[in-house]
């Protein structure tokens, strides 16, 4: 049996995709944290059309408000997210205002730390709340994933893992993958790696494809909801999106951001199917971005943003927000929407009702040294 260098390549790179093993879980329930890394722009994503202020403040940045997609008499969303506004409208999108983690010193790296291991400051905590929620549940198997090409600081800890991330190398033929797996048939370590592979690439199913150096959001989208909606499929997972960071052209640049979202979590909903009942999903970024706009057509690194919780079992509709204003005089620091909220708070909060933990005890080991905000409206339907 003869192999191309090309094809080759094609059937070995499932050996090197990780082995992709779930026991049944104990529970139905899915949770999914999609992070923005770059500081998302919450200002113009849930945009308080109605604040007086608004339109002043921002400038040639602020959204028309006949063209943003209304949600109540003060919010409305960007026009690129007409699935979220459907979402909503059924009932299966919270969105949330004014929302931060403790950090407040807006550089990237550090924020994401801090939104992605639940510690006070950067780099104060050694491992992700995600793996310390997952010592929280009844477990059997590999009950978490990352659609990445590496662990994220979130699922960093002491539970095991996976990763999950397509090939940019073409797709291997069936015909050679039944070729190559007669030549591992008889060896048992191989032979077990192969039929893992497989197992992996099955869940994948279409959205995984091959020949691009990335996948547009719609296909990372049917691939996550190809693992997920599995009886035996994880039941923890995170999606990182990139390319928040919007110092300069800024409106083309977030309604491209805006649509791969909104294409992701629509492909995610159609995919799931059934077990999107049982779903919910986090969006969030590790801080919001100025109110004003810069020289550039951007806005700087904020503070206070907007963060989403979506799914199935979700009872949305609805903006929860402790509202600060953005007349001059309510910012942050002079320039930022101020927080309101706890975005470490929501987060535990969110876990704690989807797996149907103790709240008290879910905040303290996701997020040890928050508080738990007695304001914090129920975010799960009965």
């Amino acid at each position: 049996m003869s192999l191309d260098r090309r094809s080759f390549l094609g059937a070995a790179t499932l050996l090197g995709a990780p082995r992709v093993l779930f026991a049944q879980a104990a529970t139905e329930r899915r949770f999914i944290f999609i992070i923005q890394r770059g500081a998302a722009d919450g200002l113009n994503i849930v945009i308080p059309y109605a604040e007086p202020a608004y339109a002043s403040q921002r400038g040639a940045l602020a959204i028309d408000a006949q063209a943003a997609l209304k949600l109540d008499g003060t919010f409305a969303l960007h026009p690129a997210l007409p699935r979220l506004r459907e979402l909503y409208a059924a009932g299966e999108a919270t969105f949330v205002h004014a929302v931060a983690s403790p950090y407040r010193d807006r550089s990237h790296f550090d924020g994401q730390n801090v939104l992605e291991t639940g510690g006070r400051a950067p780099y104060q905590l050694k491992d992700g709340w995600m793996n310390r929620l997952l010592g929280l549940l009844p477990r059997t198997g590999k009950d978490a994933i990352a659609f990445s090409s590496a662990v994220p600081m979130a699922l960093q800890g002491g539970a095991e893992v996976t990763t999950y991330a397509p090939s940019s190398l073409p797709q291997a033929n069936e015909d050679l993958l039944a070729r190559v797996a007669q030549l591992y048939a008889r060896d048992g370590q191989l032979q077990a790696l192969w039929t893992s592979a497989l197992e992996a690439r099955g869940m994948a199913g279409a959205g995984m494809g091959g020949g691009g150096n990335r996948q547009d959001a719609a296909a990372l989208g049917r691939m996550a909801a190809g693992f997920l909606a599995r009886a035996d499929g994880p039941r923890i997972a995170m999606i990182e999106t990139g390319g928040w960071d919007t110092h300069s052209g800024q409106d083309a640049r977030l309604a491209f951001q805006l649509r791969g979202l909104d294409g992701l979590i629509g492909a995610l909903r159609e995919g799931m199917g059934a077990a999107w009942a049982n779903t919910v999903v986090v969006v969030a970024t590790e801080f919001g971005r100025t109110v004003a706009a810069n020289g550039t057509g951007g806005t700087d690194h904020g503070t206070a943003a907007a963060a989403m919780v979506i799914g199935g079992a979700v009872h949305g509709g609805r903006v929860v927000a402790d509202w600060p204003g953005l007349a001059q005089a309510n910012l942050f620091e002079g320039r930022d929407l101020k927080p309101t909220l706890g975005l470490d708070v929501l987060i535990a909060s969110a876990c704690a009702e989807t797996f149907r933990l103790d709240p008290e005890r879910t905040v303290r080991v996701l997020c040890p040294e928050a508080v738990r905000d007695k304001r914090m409206q129920r975010l799960l339907r009965a």
